[in-house]
């Protein structure tokens, strides 16, 4: 017989249960209903649920079939009218084992009392209501060889072994445990934290800290669990948490099972469900909730429970492993990442069982596309999402305000970050005060640019200035030094020319045509000036260098003549000389005039 996919709903007075069979007739249908059981046959399909409440066969019960889409939708009053039938979305609860017409375990523990299924159910509320999260577990002992002999225990609630014995080639891609087999808790612990103080990187910390833009926007990211407002109501819960078709189906494959678990295995599968929501919510939110290859990889990495097959104590020590562990492999080391998940992890727990179990449906799809991280499943994961959908609702509500109240220290850790972050902000305040130091010698040293005589205003850049500046001061000390050198007509040697200490003129009657430059300048014209005193000072210096040759032959073939000529400042007619002028630009172009009697040049 086939199981066909189903859904079911209610509303004040009926439930509702949509079956899809297609490929059937409407003259097969069979139903069988009878307080909680429900059953329903239409070859080759069969379906019996087992109700989390009562309905009656009382004349009021509807039934269609369309089709089209082979769906069959029936309408069940229920026996008290305005019951809320609780948990009808965990599809494999509802379905009864094989062989067996109620969802009770075939073997019962008898020391609680009764066999009956309402007495269990007293003495697991009365278990949790006393439970305490934070009961240390007892010291480790050490056992005796023959103990030690025996296979170690792991998995969900401690019940397997000798898998890895089979799996030895898939073994080091599941789990960092060399020998699950013969190691065991103590050990695994052990190891697990010395891995953990090895792959601890103080570079990748510090440069994540420092450099967190990235980081900062996977912080704002909102998964879907932060969209609904958390609610306690069970009707709030269901409609705000709903399953996709593919996880519908996942469902109805899981097959239905009851889990004996005594008070210490039941505190370490709840705080290994914590571990591993904590790994899925950071990998959630470092992914923006868009799964990649390495999605596998790092919800397994940064569990414990998964990848070491650890089985904690208390709820801190969650923490305090999981913190560790996203500080030492992730991409992103930030411990912002480590409180945002724990918060998450409390948020989904707020949201109830299907919030719960949608989150381990979507880690039982990532393993089971990836190879070999499907035996994760076989151990872990598929047991936890058969029994989340048993356990009750209050219990989820506990553990929430637990965690909420839980906090996370960075000295918890263990790693020394204080003391990384601290010596880290030395390094850079001395790092920022030498460039500072370096940026004020630099201005110090920068050269000023200073407006001449005249008053007129520069707007042009103040490499512009300075070079002008140089030049001027350049050729005012020259001329400086050959007015010493060669004073009056009369000096000694004063009138020799040569091409370092050129012949100077003494300054000219205002008769002469020199181009008078004004004591002031409009900033306006300020830029034409400018460039009309660069493009006069080549010509002034083409023309010097041409005079200076002329000179130098004339004095190789007439000797006398040219002391007496350089004696007297006779130049050429069409010569150009430069005169300092303190009082203006220090390039003025003072023409050579004919003629000039010695007596003209003397004060």
């Amino acid at each position: 017989m086939i199981t066909p996919a189903f859904d079911l709903s209610q509303d004040p007075e009926f439930l509702i249960l949509s079956i899809r069979v297609p490929y059937t007739r409407t003259s097969e249908f069979d139903l069988y209903i009878d307080g909680t059981d429900f059953k329903f046959f239409a070859k080759p399909y069969f379906l019996r649920l087992s109700l989390p409440g009562r309905i009656v066969e009382d004349g009021r019960e509807k039934a269609k079939f369309d089709i089209d889409k082979g769906l069959v939708t029936l309408r069940v009053p229920k026996e008290t009218s305005g019951e809320h039938f609780e948990g009808l979305q965990m599809l494999t609860s509802l379905l009864a084992p094989k062989g067996s017409r109620s969802a009770k375990p075939l073997i019962e523990d008898l020391s609680a009392g009764g066999g009956e299924g309402a007495g269990d159910d007293d003495d697991e509320d009365e278990d949790e209501e006393d439970f305490d999260w934070q009961v240390e577990q007892e010291v480790y002992k050490e056992s005796s060889e023959e103990e030690l002999g025996a296979l170690q225990k792991y998995g969900f609630g401690n019940q397997r072994c000798g898998v890895f014995a089979r799996l030895q080639e898939e073994l080091s891609d599941v789990t960092d445990v060399k020998n699950p087999e013969g190691t065991t808790a103590a050990e695994r612990r052990q190891g697990r934290l010395h891995a953990e103080a090895s792959a601890f990187s103080p570079d990748h910390y510090l440069a994540d800290l420092f450099e967190d833009a990235e980081i900062k926007g996977l912080l704002k990211f909102r998964p879907w669990w932060e969209k609904p407002s958390p609610s306690t109501e069970q009707e709030e819960e269901e409609a705000a948490v709903s399953f996709t078709d593919d996880e519908k189906e996942q469902l109805r494959k899981f097959t239905n099972r009851s889990y004996l678990l005594d008070k210490t295995s039941r505190r370490q599968v709840w705080l290994g469900l914590v571990d591993v929501l904590l790994a899925y919510c950071y990998e959630a939110r470092s992914t923006e909730g868009e799964h990649n290859v390495e999605s596998p990889w790092t919800i397994r990495k940064l569990s414990g429970t998964l990848c070491w097959l650890e089985t904690y104590s208390s709820l801190q020590d969650v923490l305090v492993s999981f913190g560790r562990r996203v500080l030492c492999y992730p991409l992103y080391r930030h411990f912002a990442m480590a409180s945002a998940a724990v918060r998450d992890t409390t948020k989904i727990l707020q949201s109830g069982r299907a919030g719960v179990l949608r989150c381990l449906l979507d880690i039982h799809r990532v393993f089971r596309e990836n190879d070999p991280a499907y035996i994760l499943n076989d151990l872990y994961i598929t047991d936890y999402c058969v029994w989340i959908q048993r356990v009750k609702s209050k219990k989820m509500s506990a553990l929430a305000v637990t965690l909420q109240k839980a906090s996370l220290r960075k000295k918890d850790l263990e790693l020394e970050l204080e003391e990384l972050e601290e010596a880290a902000t030395m390094v850079a305040e001395e790092e920022e005060e030498e460039e500072d130091e370096e940026e004020g010698a630099a201005s110090d040293c920068a050269p000023i640019s200073h407006s001449d005589g005249g008053g007129a205003s520069s707007d042009g850049s103040s490499s512009d200035s300075s070079d002008e500046s140089e030049e001027s001061e350049a050729e005012e000390q020259s001329c400086t030094e050959s007015n010493e050198g060669g004073g009056g007509g009369g000096g000694r040697g004063g009138g020799r020319a040569s091409k370092d200490n050129p012949p100077q003129p003494q300054p000219v009657s205002a008769a002469s045509p020199i181009p008078q430059e004004p004591t002031s300048t409009p900033s306006s014209a300020s830029q034409g000036s400018r460039l009309l005193i660069q493009e006069l000072g080549e010509r002034v210096a083409e023309e010097l260098r041409i005079s200076q040759d002329s000179e130098a032959n004339g004095g190789a073939a007439n000797g006398g003549a040219a002391k007496a000529d350089a004696t007297s400042g006779s130049r050429s007619t069409g010569s150009t000389l430069l005169e300092p002028s303190p009082r203006r630009n220090p390039l003025l172009i003072v023409g050579a005039l004919e003629d000039r009697d010695e007596s003209d040049f003397v004060g």
